[in-house]
């Protein structure tokens, strides 16, 4: 099998760039280790920058997205019995989030491709080993349903994640990475209950982080800071409701409607940057080169912000024969990578408890206290938050 553009993993980020690309005609095929139904089943992120929302747009499956994305304005942050909202939109010249589910992304990307595209998409794919791509003959091995295959191609885009084969696959003398991991962890909890506030609320609080967010107007997600050796088999629902009341501000813990939790989980923190993010006919993308804590909402966008230079690249090398943009890939998406990492470390580290010395709280509140009486601090994080513009890339 010969194909353009093969790219590993089926999780948004490959399956948009793969709309993108067979919407100017290039051929792809995805490579996923899962099948279908794990996929789609994911819980992971659900706050949508402009540009991330624009990019579904251009991909044509912005449908359901539209209709059903909450647009927000802005959001909140409680600290010393305090909750100060931070106007997005006003201190950006209008510009908001979307907060719809990366589930409901991937379902609508997959319904695109299979049933109204029927793009090559092969599940259950193992073992997937990619090679040859520093010489110019990218090749990629796999296993299904027990039998061999090898597929030859002229690029691979690994958005396989950060366990993945494209990254593992380059020689270690040829990438450098750069990791911080954090002292906690994230318990989150879905449920179907309607969101305690109708936008996000951050909280600084003595027992730890909390934060409320949502789905839609009737499902909700929640997260408490807890220890890295925490399981989240040690919580039961009301144990979780109970500890989310005491850290949120006493107003919203007096309307918070509970229920049975549909999921809960537990995830560490990192800040994780492979670089470069180009190998010969290699190209990484998304959480396979790159790590966030979730404080910020920027993964599902930094992966799409890879996807908008992949895709640039791809469509003028096939398009016009030009390579200069697939040269200036790498060093591209890194600057706004790099961006991304320090808002969500910088987020992280005025929001959450990180030891039990009282210098270091009051360092955090003097910071917050800063950035609510300064209508500077206020557009830093507003412009972060709601997203940096993408770099001409023509």
């Amino acid at each position: 099998m010969k194909i353009q553009v093969a790219i590993i993993g089926a999780g948004p980020s490959g399956l948009l760039l793969c709309r993108l690309l067979r919407l100017q005609g290039i051929d792809t095929v995805v490579l996923e280790r899962k099948d279908r139904a794990y996929v789609e089943g994911r819980i992971r992120a659900g706050v949508l920058e402009q540009t991330t929302v624009d990019l579904f747009r251009e991909a044509k499956v912005n449908e359901r997205m539209d209709r059903e994305g909450i647009i927000h304005q802005g959001f909140s942050i409680s600290f010393a019995g305090r909750q100060e909202r931070v106007d997005l939109s006003g201190h950006t010249g209008g510009k908001t989030v979307m907060v719809y589910g990366q589930t409901e992304l991937t379902q609508d990307l997959f319904r695109a491709l299979i049933e109204e595209d029927d793009a090559a998409i092969i599940f259950d794919a193992e073992n997937v080993t990619p090679s040859n791509f520093l010489d110019g003959k990218p090749t990629i091995s796999y296993q299904k349903d027990g039998v061999n295959y090898q597929l030859e191609c002229e690029y691979i885009a690994g958005c396989d994640g950060y366990h993945g084969a494209s990254r593992a696959s380059v020689p270690k003398d040829k990438i450098q990475c750069f990791e911080k991991a954090y002292p906690f962890g994230w318990l989150g909890l879905l449920s179907d209950t309607p969101p305690v506030d109708k936008e996000l609320i951050y909280v600084n609080h003595e027992r730890g982080f909390a934060l409320c967010s949502q789905r839609s107007l009737q499902r909700s997600r929640y997260y408490l800071q807890c220890e890295l050796t925490d399981k989240a088999e040690n919580w039961t629902a009301a144990q979780f409701w109970d500890e989310l009341s005491r850290r949120i501000p006493q107003h919203n813990a007096e309307e918070l409607v509970t229920g049975p939790a549909l999921e809960m989980s537990i995830a560490p923190l990192r800040s994780f940057v492979a670089e470069p993010m180009r190998f010969g006919q290699l190209f990484l993308v998304g959480d396979a080169a790159h790590i966030v804590p979730p404080t910020g909402a920027k993964g599902l966008n930094l992966a799409a912000s890879d996807v908008f230079y992949l895709s640039r690249a791809l469509i003028a090398r096939y398009g016009e024969g030009r390579v200069d943009l697939l040269a200036r890939y790498s060093e591209t998406a890194l600057r706004r990578v790099w961006q991304a990492v320090r808002f969500s470390w910088w987020f992280t580290s005025i929001t959450h408890k990180f030891n039990d010395e009282p210098i270091e709280q009051r360092f955090q509140l003097a910071e917050l206290n800063y950035l609510f009486g300064s209508a500077a601090g206020q557009t830093t994080i507003a412009e972060n938050y709601v997203g940096l513009p993408f770099e001409d890339f023509s």
